[in-house]
């Protein structure tokens, strides 16, 4: 059978116009039954659910939503986090003097601030994870006996930890995002070309009656759909 392609703009006025077909079925039975023996009451209703399920899952929730969300997420934990090595930077550089650069050197600024400052993700992280690294008792003892509150360098080594788990849940929803949409392909492709099966035998069955004919048209179905707006484009038909 011929391979509908999915146009994911169209999804909707294709889903409705496989309920369209659906419906049309439903009504035929008594004489397309004849001539088909597997379309059965049963055979239209589970037809109608996987049409009326395909709607449901795939068109009426917003698959990004989440994707979106753990992205703030990650967003609102950078900004904080840098700013927070920023400012303890500066203290290290008043407070250490010429041991400033050092210490600075130790714990990760050198390598990944400009990058981090410039927003890259993993630079940040990599910082974070370096100054967590080189944040040794012995250090931080000797920055609080300086001045330092001891809770800006916790909050830091926190951020370590909360950014590289939420940019691993963007990550990884970015993958299940991809599965989803691959998903809901696959789950519209197979209803399409069922439908487009069923217009086939249908409208050849019909062929000398014009008005059940273009019941069993998809074309016709979705320019009637469409009708006094412009036409959606429709899967191809198979050619008889």
């Amino acid at each position: 059978m011929t391979q509908t392609r999915v146009y994911a703009s169209k999804d909707s006025d294709m889903l409705m116009a496989s309920k369209v077909i659906a419906t049309s079925l439903s009504n035929q039975l008594p004489d397309l039954s004849m001539v088909r023996s597997n379309w059965t009451p049963e055979y239209a209703q589970a037809l109608h659910t996987k049409i009326d399920t395909a709607m449901e899952d795939y068109l009426g929730l917003d698959k990004k939503k989440a994707l979106r969300d753990a992205t703030a997420a990650l967003t609102e934990i950078q900004a904080p986090a840098l700013q927070a090595l920023q400012f303890l930077k500066t203290q290290i550089e008043v407070d250490f003097g010429k041991d400033a650069n050092e210490i600075v050197k130790t714990l990760g600024y050198d390598k990944y601030l400009k990058a981090a400052r410039a927003g890259d993700q993993e630079a940040l992280i990599q910082l974070l994870f370096a100054f967590k690294k080189g944040m040794t008792n012995a250090l931080k003892d000797d920055m609080v006996a300086q001045g330092t509150n001891p809770a800006l360098i916790d909050n830091i080594i926190g951020y370590a930890t909360q950014l590289s788990d939420a940019n691993l849940a963007q990550e990884s929803l970015k993958s299940t995002t991809k599965s989803v949409s691959e998903a809901a392909v696959a789950a519209l492709n197979e209803i399409y070309n069922e439908i487009i099966g069923i217009c086939k035998i249908a409208s050849a069955y019909y062929q000398h009656d014009e008005i059940l004919k273009a019941q069993f048209t998809f074309s016709r179905v979705v320019a009637n759909m469409n009708a006094g707006g412009k036409k959606t484009q429709e899967p191809e038909e198979p050619v008889e």
